[in-house]
């Protein structure tokens, strides 16, 4: 058994809450030849503390989806005060990522694993004429869309379900494609529709798969019940297309 001795300094478990654009960046996790959130948090960890130690991010999200409230967990011996490391670090960090809050967490906390559900918003600007301020960060989509008639159809995703019909299979989706839908809401305001959807964990990219579908139950092109049905065929082919990154926001992290 190894001694700690009692002049060892203590590891902390620190909690950070970010907001990111994506519009230009690849995704939350390290990739070659691309930047991405992940990268240049570190890089920015290490200008303050001189380290880079193993950081723990929520979830992961794909190239030009944003983050109004993303999570990172990391532990560290660092003795530098919470908001003082928050300030070193929005110093540090390119004007498209900004850190909310650094806080003490329980040493077992961790920002993926402790999460209990989150939230994400799609946003689409419904209009013939297109919103130069929302380019890149709302869907452009110059047809009538029928609000209340969607929000009725997506009531079908609400409990829980095989979500297999509704995600992109590759490595990352092994095994159990169980999630349970707390809420889904579409709702206007002015040329702004929202779609904001709550579960208790997601599939790749399962959000923008059922904004798609909507989007063709909207067109005329699947039956406004068909839900339940391509929910019961476990088939990707049977749902609508995925709908573009840009749209997406992972708006909430419930922990």
């Amino acid at each position: 058994m190894q001694c700690v001795s009692a002049d060892s300094p203590k590891v902390r478990n620190l909690k950070f809450t970010i907001q990111y654009d994506g519009k230009t960046l690849h995704g939350w996790q390290i990739q070659k030849n691309a930047v991405t959130v992940q990268e240049l948090f570190q890089n920015a960890l290490f200008s303050v503390i001189g380290e880079t130690p193993d950081i723990k991010g929520c979830s992961r999200t794909d190239s030009g989806v944003h983050a109004n409230m993303y999570c990172i967990s990391m532990k560290t011996v660092h003795p530098i005060p919470c908001e003082r490391l928050r300030l070193a670090l929005n110093r540090y960090l390119p004007k498209t990522i900004v850190v909310l809050s650094v806080e003490e967490a329980d040493v077992d906390f961790h920002a993926r694993y402790s999460s209990l559900g989150k939230e994400y918003v799609y946003k689409v600007w419904n209009s013939k004429t297109r919103n130069p301020f929302l380019e890149g960060y709302a869907l452009h989509y110059r047809y009538e869309i029928d609000e209340k008639m969607l929000n009725n159809s997506a009531q079908a995703f609400v409990g829980k379900h095989d979500f297999t019909s509704f995600c992109t299979l590759d490595n990352r989706e092994k095994g159990d494609f169980v999630r349970e839908i707390k809420y889904f809401k579409v709702e206007r305001d002015g040329d702004l529709v929202t779609f904001t959807v709550a579960a208790d964990g997601f599939l790749y990219n399962m959000v923008r798969i059922m904004v798609g579908t909507l989007l063709k139950i909207q067109q005329g092109k699947l039956d406004k019940d068909s839900i339940p049905k391509i929910l019961e065929e476990k088939n990707r082919k049977s749902a609508g297309p995925t709908a573009p990154a840009h749209g997406l926001y992972l708006n909430k992290v419930f922990y």
